[in-house]
């Protein structure tokens, strides 16, 4: 299971601050699953649609299954 390191909230609660700090931890680990895919023979485009797709349903439904 990878790791994840989060700071407390700004206190304005700058929405930008979490973008930025979620593309800074996910983006290596979405890099390795679309070049793992890719590698295998999907297409880059179908596999980052999944992913979108994916969290997506997740926002929709609030799984508490994560």
């Amino acid at each position: 299971m990878v790791g994840f390191d989060f700071d407390s909230p700004p206190a304005d609660g700058a929405e930008a601050n979490l973008s930025a700090e979620c593309e800074r931890q996910l983006l290596p680990l979405v890099r390795g699953i679309v070049e793992a895919a890719v590698a295998a023979g999907w297409s880059q485009e179908d596999v980052l649609l999944a992913m979108v797709e994916l969290s997506w349903d997740l926002y929709e439904k609030r799984r508490g299954d994560l």
